[in-house]
């Protein structure tokens, strides 16, 4: 057994006896009861591969796989890191600035939660829950999302290919595209019937809390009196970027509860002068709406400030950190997770249901977008039909 092999060994093995230990000390086990039953069966596959497969195993490979694995049974978000992977979290160095517009998490393959607007997957016409099989020939069955998102990205102007699932596994479609540097604000409006505007997210980057406040500063003197705020498909920017754009709506309260572990919980609260944009709003969200658009629609929703329409959202809402292992490997770890406003439900790996379920259509390689965009009218329909029992 090589010198690699006997620390991952020790590595898997370690955690469990000092698990085992301390539980043993610290909990009552019931008579009879073995903790982690699992242990001697995966000692016992171990030995058998070993001693018994049809030829010698490459056991390096067969434990980073058990390692894979491992995380992988955490969440979609937790990963298991070769050390390039280590090293380019650990050195902080950029990425490329070009970029097709995914947003990708792991399940099984790589699946898409978010698509950019107006990115080159966009245009392609990839969309949420489309599950990319390869990436330039490389299969991604045994990639973290980590590397799926540092191998889609490249210098602008460069090509990537890769290999889509949608639906039916037995016709996969391939697609060239072209990666572009992201471009401008992200934040778009258009009228709506009954003097409402559009208001379209499709990324909390750092400019987000901005491009709101102008956004909604010109709709009063438009006389618009309403806006739907559309989250379908919005997956990327920083989790700190959906909590200062709910500062915008949300004059006092909780806005958004973080903890792991620890019995205490963070609470991350409005502070004076938030809540500067008081219009009537929904939320409109689909299985894509994820991380930083998640936590910014938990924290409207909770404090009664706007209503959600649409699908269950993606649930990705949670911190991880570097855990540094022997030969240069890592542990990609959730540690942390954030929960609905009233510190009750995670977010992570749940998501949120909203209060007005509209089906948001799915639509086959070939087809084409419906001439009217129903979830949207809905959505509308809701927030004017909130005004009218009001007034």
């Amino acid at each position: 057994m090589s010198s690699r092999t006997r620390w991952i060994v020790f590595l898997i093995s370690t955690p469990i006896v000092v698990f085992v230990t301390v539980g043993g000390l610290l909990g009552a086990q019931r008579p009879g009861e073995k903790p982690f039953p699992h242990r001697d069966t995966f000692e016992d596959v171990l030995a058998l591969i070993m001693q018994a497969y049809v030829e010698p195993a490459d056991m390096t490979k067969v434990l980073d796989g058990a390692m894979r694995g491992l995380a992988d049974s955490l969440d979609t978000s937790s990963a298991y890191l070769v050390p390039d992977e280590v090293k380019a979290i650990e050195t902080n160095a950029p990425q490329p600035a070009g970029d097709v517009g995914l947003i990708v998490t792991r399940q099984y393959w790589l699946r898409v939660v978010g698509v950019r607007d107006g990115s080159p997957a966009a245009k392609a016409g990839l969309q949420t829950g489309d599950f990319v099989r390869m990436i330039d020939g490389k299969p991604t069955r045994d990639l973290s999302s980590v590397a799926g998102n540092r191998l889609l990205r490249g210098a602008p102007g460069s090509k990537v290919s890769i290999t889509v699932i949608r639906g039916n596994a037995a016709d996969p479609h391939n697609f060239d595209l072209v990666r572009t540097a992201p471009a401008g604000e992200a934040i778009t409006q258009k009228p709506l019937p009954g003097g409402g505007a559009h208001v379209r997210v499709s990324s909390f980057s750092p400019t987000v809390v901005a491009g709101l406040k102008t956004v909604f500063e010109a709709l009063p003197k438009a006389k618009v009196g309403y806006a739907v705020i559309d989250l379908r498909g919005t997956a990327d920017g920083r989790l700190e970027d959906g909590i200062a754009a709910a500062r915008l709506f949300v004059k006092s309260g909780v806005l958004a509860v973080r903890g792991g572990r620890e019995p205490e919980r963070t609470k991350i609260e409005a502070a004076p002068g938030d809540g500067a944009i008081t219009m009537p709003v929904a939320l409109l969200v689909s299985n894509g709406t994820a991380n930083a658009a998640e936590i910014f629609a938990a924290a409207l929703v909770g404090n009664d400030r706007a209503e959600l329409v649409g699908e269950p959202t993606g649930g990705i809402a949670a911190v991880q950190k570097l855990v540094k292992l022997p030969e240069n490997h890592g542990l990609w770890l959730t540690y942390q997770r954030y929960y609905t406003v009233d510190g009750k439900t995670a977010i992570h790996e749940r998501g949120l249901r909203p209060t007005f379920g509209v089906d948001i259509p799915r639509l086959g390689f070939d087809e084409l977008p419906p001439a009217t965009d129903e979830p949207l009218a809905k959505a509308a329909e809701r927030v004017r039909d909130k005004l009218k029992k009001a007034s």
